[in-house]
């Protein structure tokens, strides 16, 4: 019997760990899986947490429930890399879709915060505001390009190249004391200019996709902007889409 560890989530530990096994295709060719008291008692935890890791599971689209029959493994839904309402680190995402992934800093700088930034940070205009620009290459190819603008109010101590090279997430928590808790993001097609095409080796006047974000901690304070730019020849995104 596998015992599961009650920390830091019993019920994201199960989720995952289903989730390696639908991966290892540990279910059989008709990819059912044992009923939920079953699993309950082969992983050491409550028929309760497991129902609630097999609703996560649902919901990303990984396993599929069809009534009277059981629960399945659901492959279209294994071809979802990454879900766009979760927030994970670009170097994750590379790694998803199959890629080793590299960071190059291209640019720490501080500027004054212009009124459009000032009003998405709850700063005034003028205040000074850290910028980190990071490109972002899988095998050596340049597929997203990053900025990230943090009042500098947050910002405490020295900053070293080692920190600004890691997840923005992470950043914030070592160099800032603020935890990034959710981001309110909007997809937006954007025209490549010159250095951008430069950056990313795209043909000038090439549309790509774009998140532009604030980032907000657990008092609802934004505590981040942020811009990414995609190259969507390299990474794609899908998501399944139910009925309301």
């Amino acid at each position: 019997m596998t015992m599961l560890k009650r920390s830091p989530s019993l019920t994201e530990q199960t989720r995952l760990y289903i989730k390696e096994r639908i991966l290892n295709n540990a279910f059989g060719d008709d990819g059912r899986l044992p009923p939920e008291t079953e699993l309950a008692q082969s992983l050491g935890v409550s028929r309760t947490t497991v129902r609630e890791a097999l609703s996560k599971l649902e919901k990303e689209g990984a396993i599929i429930r069809k009534q009277g029959a059981g629960t399945f493994v659901n492959q279209q839904g294994l071809q979802i890399k990454w879900r766009l309402d979760e927030a994970w680190s670009y170097e994750s995402v590379l790694r998803a879709n199959g890629y080793t992934p590299t960071v190059e800093v291209l640019r720490v700088s501080e500027e004054e915060a212009d009124p459009q930034v000032a009003q998405e940070l709850d700063i005034a205009a003028g205040d000074p505001i850290l910028v980190i620009e990071k490109l972002f290459r899988e095998d050596e190819t340049p597929v997203i390009l990053t900025v990230n603008r943090i009042p500098k109010q947050f910002v405490s101590g020295q900053i070293r190249r080692a920190d600004v090279r890691k997840p923005i997430y992470e950043f914030l928590a070592f160099c800032c004391h603020q935890q990034l808790l959710y981001y309110l993001s909007d997809i937006v097609p954007v025209v490549v200019d010159a250095r951008l095409a430069s950056l990313l080796v795209v043909s000038p006047d090439r549309a790509l996709l774009s998140f532009d974000e604030i980032g907000f901690n657990a008092n609802n304070q934004p505590i981040l902007k942020a811009i990414s730019y995609f190259r969507d020849d390299r990474i794609r995104f899908r998501l399944i889409r139910r009925p309301a």
